[in-house]
């Protein structure tokens, strides 16, 4: 190996965190050529997942892993959000137990290699602007180092570090993250699902709710949470300052063959239109 070689592959090793995934610009920015990076595959120093993706590991591929370069190496804007943010952070038990779905929120679609990973996972991407057009993703300053350590930012934003990652995972708090899911109601996510997490969710924030929902676009997702909020009425919802949510006008059909939410003015099933 030529010294110019063993000088970049020492560089690599010091810029390029253990694991942690980039693509083929990030490498060449850095003075990594097609021919030497496909030394460094044919030798071992650099895997090759997918087509004109790296990374200075050959153990297994976990989307976590994954997420966490494209906002820490490629400074993606894309956040974790919505289901998957809500069973990452312990809500499983009313969604799914397991992660097969990752759902990711920004401005920007995420690289279209993303679906050529090795990953037993599907990624979707949805558009923040739809529910919150105003606002630009907070960057994080760094977590201190220690397991189980997060940290919480403006806009219904947090980071996480532990567990199966080793760099902070930008994610959606609860109070936003409920709110992603209420979007995919009733096309991709079910009325009686989300009233069952929605009960187990009493331990709000009612100060980021107020943020949110004052800042959310979106007369849908805004009426949906009131009305779950007030079915389960937990200690959270008498600190809401409702006359602060525009809630437009006109009613709004969300459950076929479901009845009138007089307060709210959308349609749900029967059986879920009252008090829990």
């Amino acid at each position: 190996m030529t010294t110019y070689s063993a000088g970049k592959l020492n560089q690599l090793q010091q810029t390029l965190p253990e694991g942690m995934l980039v693509d083929a610009a990030w490498l060449e920015e850095r003075g990594y050529s097609s021919s030497l990076r496909s030394h460094y595959v044919r030798a071992g120093w650099l895997n090759q997942p997918a087509p004109r993706v790296y990374r200075r590991s050959h153990g297994p591929l976990q989307w976590e892993q994954v997420i966490t370069s494209l906002q820490a190496a490629l400074d993606s804007p894309l956040t974790v959000g919505g289901r998957t943010a809500l069973e990452h952070q312990g809500y499983a038990h009313y969604l799914s137990a397991t992660t097969n779905e990752v759902h990711l929120y920004g401005h920007h679609r995420p690289p279209s290699w993303l679906s050529a990973l090795p990953l037993d996972v599907t990624f979707h991407y949805h558009n923040s602007q739809r529910l919150f057009p105003d606002e630009t993703t907070p960057k994080p300053d760094p977590l201190p180092e220690g397991e189980g350590k997060e940290m919480r930012m403006p806009g219904g934003f947090m980071v996480q570090l532990g567990g199966a990652i080793s760099w902070p995972l930008r994610l959606a708090t609860p109070e936003r993250a409920v709110l992603e899911l209420l979007d995919e109601l009733p096309d991709r996510e079910s009325f009686h699902q989300v009233d069952m997490l929605m009960e187990g969710m009493a331990n709000l924030s009612p100060r980021r709710l107020q943020s949110l929902l004052t800042a959310c676009r979106s007369v849908k997702v805004k009426r949906l949470f009131l009305f779950f909020a007030d079915r389960h009425h937990h200690r959270w919802f008498d600190q809401l300052d409702l006359s602060a949510i525009a809630l437009g006008s006109g009613k709004r059909m969300l459950a076929k063959g479901g009845v009138l939410n007089q307060r709210y003015q959308i349609t749900v099933p029967e059986d879920l239109n009252g008090a829990a």
